[in-house]
């Protein structure tokens, strides 16, 4: 999940994560949505921004992380209602600072925020990228008016997006607001629309695709499709509709049902269309204007687009105080944009 693999899984875990500078042993007790998931990764959904994942193993493998009161190992799969003991050391690094990096803010009130993330931005701080943050942001624009309820590195974090991954996410401004959003997250009661550019031609005009997922198993900056019966595969379910069709191209809504790491990524490569300039999964980082138009000069290329083309297009919940639907869009993103203008003009579908 790139560090994606490491981050919160798309929807939020209803379960409380831990202050994540504090010397004093930690409590979690594991909910329904992570049963099967490895101990080791597990604990580092909560405390991945400040150990990695050697670290916490370590902290396994020498008793400082027990289940259910008994020693255990790492590749142990979690179950619902286990009672985890956390007991590791104080990270050594800063806590976030603020940073004035202008945010396109689509909607807020005194509860939430609703922001329009642009592609190349980290969620939260992590590993290998400590400042330039959504969290870095947020903290500039909202300052204390942020949730804790996921720590102060993920403060204001209900769900999150891939960091290459465009469009709307959602922040809440205090932790009530914060449980009833995860909550709903949770429980799938949250519509969430995504625009992707793929590269392929989809057979049907709307369909689903249906398959399990699972950790790469050589690979954990991806995931893997899994067999149906496979231990380590969790229902993943994604509807789509096509847009607009291109020689080549689909321009394709998803709505994802489940909330699975790189599940729309995953999917529509399963179904034969991968997201254009998606490296972990079309095998392309970029795609240039010489891909639709062959034998163009070398002088006259130039990059459309050089992220994978996968964008958060609309949010639909109910406001945790008012009860009322909340929905929100964000416009494609400049470089989709230029991407699907040039798709549309070098590459029409004859007929």
């Amino acid at each position: 999940m790139s560090s994606d693999a490491d981050e919160l899984p798309d929807e939020a875990d209803a379960v409380r994560p831990v202050s994540v500078r504090t010397r004093e042993p930690v409590d979690l007790v594991v909910r329904i949505k992570a049963e099967g998931m490895r101990l080791d990764q597990y604990v580092l959904m909560h405390l991945g921004p400040d150990y990695s994942r050697s670290e916490i193993q370590r902290a396994i493998g020498s008793g400082g992380i027990t289940v259910n009161e008994k020693p255990s190992k790492p590749g142990y799969k979690v179950r619902n209602f286990d009672r985890l003991h956390v007991a590791l050391p104080t990270p050594d690094h800063d806590l976030p600072e603020p940073e004035d990096i202008p945010l396109d803010i689509l909607y807020q009130d005194d509860f939430l925020a609703v922001v329009n993330k642009p592609a190349d931005m980290v969620v939260h701080p992590a590993k290998g990228n400590w400042s330039g943050t959504l969290v870095n942001a947020l903290q500039f624009h909202f300052k204390d008016h942020l949730s804790r309820e996921n720590g102060v590195y993920r403060a204001g974090i209900v769900h999150r997006l891939d960091k290459d991954t465009s469009g709307v996410i959602l922040v809440a401004k205090d932790d009530q607001t914060h449980r009833e959003c995860a909550m709903q997250f949770e429980t799938r009661k949250v519509f969430k629309e995504y625009v992707a550019l793929a590269a392929g031609e989809l057979d049907r005009d709307t369909d689903y695709i249906e398959a399990k997922i699972k950790p790469h198993p050589h690979d954990r900056e991806k995931m893997a499709v899994a067999g149906p019966d496979d231990p380590d595969g969790k229902d993943a379910l994604s509807y789509y509709e096509v847009l607009e069709r291109f020689r080549g191209y689909t321009l394709v809504k998803v709505q994802p049902r489940t909330g699975r790491t790189h599940q729309i990524r995953v999917h529509l490569a399963h179904a034969g269309c991968p997201v254009v300039a998606d490296k972990h999964y079309s095998g392309r980082d970029r795609l240039n204007l010489s891909d639709l138009v062959p034998g163009l000069p070398r002088d006259r290329d130039e990059v459309l687009i050089g992220r994978q083309a996968l964008h958060a297009f609309r949010l639909r919940f109910r406001h945790p105080r008012t009860a009322a639907w909340l929905e929100v869009e964000a416009p494609l993103a400049p470089d989709i944009r230029k991407a699907l203008e040039a798709v549309r003009e070098y590459r029409p579908r004859r007929g």
